[in-house]
């Protein structure tokens, strides 16, 4: 085993039984209270459980859907994915204390499954791996902070720093992060967006001069038609189910675009709803367009080109020709582009007839109430802003941007990535907001743009950037050509991280490693002034308040704010008497203060983040305002890309398990697609199965190359499914080995983790086996 790579070793348990044709029921319920109950007391368990996502409570620690501007159930506003999470923050039955790591070499854990790794509990005090020694020990808050200002003084120069945020910071901890990162004197600020929505912000940013979500909540429930693309809600982000299916009884037509038939796109029963629970699950998607892997672009452009045609039949019916002359430019170049696509192509491209195609556009052609909401099925390909582009192409045709019910809906993963972005973590800040915070706090920021995620990598694999501070995630797990990355991790003098639990992350370590626990969303936070609450952004732009209910498993622990804070003071020396650290450490009002001054459209921060509910954020698009150079929307040209796949090659994407997020695994069970106690797995056409000359359950290895160089993701279980052929698909991050750092999307710099070129080859194994028991 590659000592870089998680343990490549199969359970031997694997089941497979028929996929789930419905989301959530009764298993969803029973599910969540197992996974919360099992590893805490039921009186935590179950206050951390009523409290999410309530106005007076916390905010999920999982997914970044809106919480219903109205009514919320007191039973239970969450779904099986927030009780996981909650149940991974909560447990108290086991905590990683400093005897795991006296137990436990850094080597000795690197054997371990990410999940193992997981279930050891929160981490309770500070801990340090010195040079030469193999065992994390522990070290007291003033020395950690004292090592880490050291090592950052002695850099030849700020730029050899790398500070990662993780989207579970609060809009607080974000704001005052990238306020101390930048008074050191660097934008090296990579985020998790870098590895996944990256390309949306990129496109719509191009397009509608604004890369957020054009619609609000409760646009869901008066939408004519939502378009559900590359996206996967009943295990992403189930919430999104409830409104979905409120559209569909006031009369919606759902279209699912997506390479698999997954559970939450064909039906939901709703937990809470007797009718559901009595007389059956609503059925979700009223057209499945089963695209193949990277085809949406050339399936957005055929519908453009049907609408044109429409219009055509249907003069000023089909097409909004007021909104496209008053709002747009580019129209006429984007129609006379569309002429040198041929429909037939464009749908044998996608695998589908132009009889599908036009079954789904019917749905839509005469009503601008469409939402088209997409997530990273649309986000990790090399075109995927160009993709994203032609997405808002077909919303302008329609003039479905800033009305009710219409718009452009990216379902961003993770809770609060979008806020971070919006309090400044971001490796290219805008001029304007490096203007408010020396206007403001009386410094020069750093102008030059700074390093993201894969950049990132490189300047450590180079020996470009000597120090990693990483505020919350799984770094090594989330980005791609996993041997790569930890190398460059364990280049580094020093690799820091700020972490709730234990992951793999700890283990590709620098010269020196720091774990500092920190709380989470959960517990309660009390400062010296009492106890605080802190702020997230929704996906939709809500900014509400998030206060933790539960006591904290640990005296040690510090909050990501009193980590910064405590971190600056040492850090910065004389720069550091610009902000009173103690002061806002101690009343977190006072953040929210200097953020009112520094961020259009804070204003009166602290009085409306304490509306029940929050308050939206102003969003230009959302009133058909568009922050491009010229004041309008863009019409853009894109073409469709080929993938031409030689004898022998398939396409991968990578997806998430149905009992994991993002790089969190929670289980082995992937219950919606009836796969158990195994995620090395690999889902494969049958025909492809057999045309390669293998069989179910057959153990095999997977390979890309690139460049000339083979990597390989070693020992998976074929399991034949309802996928395109030529397509397959495998759980990330175990596939993650597979995907290139050189391999990005054009403009974003995503990585292209859902369209690997694999050839499959039979495992090489220690015994003889070449399958698993059936």
């Amino acid at each position: 085993m590659n000592q870089n790579t998680p343990p490549e070793q199969l359970t031997g348990k694997l089941e497979v039984d028929e996929p789930y044709t419905e989301a959530a029921g009764l298993p969803a319920i029973l599910k969540s209270f197992k996974q919360v109950l099992q590893g805490t007391d039921a009186a935590r368990g179950w206050k951390a459980l009523i409290n999410m996502n309530q106005k007076d409570g916390f905010d999920c620690p999982s997914c970044a859907w809106p919480d219903p501007d109205g009514h919320r159930s007191r039973i239970a506003e969450y779904c099986e994915s927030g009780a996981k999470a909650v149940a991974d923050e909560v447990m108290t039955s086991h905590t990683a204390s400093p005897v795991l790591f006296q137990r436990y070499s850094v080597n000795e854990l690197l054997q371990k499954p990410d999940l193992w790794l997981s279930q050891q509990g929160r981490l309770t005090q500070p801990l340090i791996l010195k040079p030469g020694e193999i065992h994390y020990e522990p070290i007291s808050w003033d020395d950690a902070f004292q090592l880490i200002a050291n090592q950052l003084n002695a850099l030849d120069s700020p730029d050899e720093a790398i500070f990662y945020t993780s989207g579970r910071t609060s809009n607080e901890a974000a704001f005052l992060y990238q306020l101390f990162v930048r008074m050191f004197g660097t934008n090296n600020m990579p985020d998790c967006s870098n590895m996944c929505h990256e390309s949306t912000s990129v496109a719509l940013a191009e397009s509608i001069g604004l890369g957020k979500a054009s619609v609000k909540y409760e646009d869901y429930e008066k939408a004519d038609v939502i378009m559900i693309m590359g996206q996967n809600p009943g295990t992403n982000s189930p919430r999104m189910l409830t409104p979905l299916e409120e559209a569909k009884r006031n009369g919606a037509k759902i279209i699912a675009v997506n390479p698999l038939h997954e559970a939450g796109l064909l039906a939901f029963r709703d937990p809470q709803s007797p009718r559901d629970m009595l007389f059956g699950a609503q059925k979700m998607t009223d057209v499945f367009l089963q695209v193949r892997i990277n085809s949406d672009l050339a399936l957005v452009k055929a519908m453009c080109k049907i609408l044109l045609e429409e219009e055509t039949k249907n003069p000023g019916k089909v097409l909004d020709q007021s909104f496209i002359q008053q709002y747009t430019s580019g129209y006429d170049a984007f129609v006379k582009s569309l002429d040198q696509f041929e429909l037939n192509d464009l749908a044998a491209q996608c695998g589908l007839t132009v009889a599908q195609i036009r079954e789904a556009v019917d749905l839509f052609k005469f009503t601008p109430k469409l939402i088209i909401c997409w997530a990273m099925g649309l986000t990790q390909h090399r075109n995927s802003v160009e993709t994203i582009n032609e997405v808002i192409n077909l919303l302008l045709l329609k003039g479905s941007i800033g009305i009710e019910g219409g718009g452009a809906s990216p379902i961003r993963g993770h809770s609060n990535v979008q806020g971070d972005r919006t309090m400044g973590v971001w490796e290219k800040p805008k001029p304007e907001f490096l203007d408010s915070l020396k206007k403001v706090f009386n410094f020069e920021p750093p102008r030059n743009h700074g390093f993201d995620a894969v950049a990132a990598v490189k300047a450590m694999h180079e020996g470009k950037a000597k120090v990693f501070f990483g505020l919350g995630g799984n770094f090594a797990m989330a980005v791609s050509d996993t041997n790569y990355t930890a190398d460059a991790l364990k280049n580094c003098k020093l690799t820091v991280h700020v972490s709730t639990k234990l992951n793999r992350s700890h283990l590709h370590h620098g010269e020196t490693a720091l774990i500092l626990p920190c709380l989470g969303r959960t517990d309660r936070d009390i400062q010296a002034t009492g106890v605080q609450f802190v702020s997230c952004e929704s996906t939709t732009g809500v900014v509400a308040q998030s206060h933790g209910v539960v006591d904290s498993v640990s005296n040690s622990l510090k909050s990501e704010i009193a980590i910064i804070g405590g971190l600056a003071k040492v850090t910065l020396g004389v720069k550091a008497d610009r902000v009173d650290w103690d002061s806002l450490v101690a009343k977190y009002d006072r953040i929210r203060d200097l953020i009112e001054q520094t961020i259009p459209g804070f204003d009166n921060y602290n009085e409306q983040v304490r509306k029940p509910g929050g308050f939206y954020i102003p969003n230009g698009p959302r009133v058909r305002e568009f922050k491009t150079n010229d004041g309008k929307a863009h019409f853009t040209l894109n073409t469709p890309n080929h993938h031409d796949l030689e004898t022998g090659e398939l396409l991968l994407m990578t997806i998430r398990s149905h009992d994991q997020f993002n790089t969190t695994v929670y289980g082995n069970d992937d219950r919606y697609r009836g796969v158990y106690n195994e995620r090395r797995v690999v889902f494969m056409h049958p025909n492809d199965v057999a045309n390669l000359g293998f069989k179910e359950k057959q153990v095999v290895d997977l390979h890309s190359h690139y460049n000339g160089k083979q990597r390989t993701a070693h020992k998976f279980i074929i399991v034949p499914y309802d996928i395109p052929v030529g397509c397959a698909a495998a759980y990330f991050p175990e596939t993650n080995v597979l995907v290139p750092i050189d391999s990005i999307a054009e403009k974003s710099n995503t990585p292209t983790s859902k369209s690997i070129v694999i050839r499959v080859t039979p495992a090489v194994m220690e015994d003889s086996r070449q399958t698993v028991d059936q």
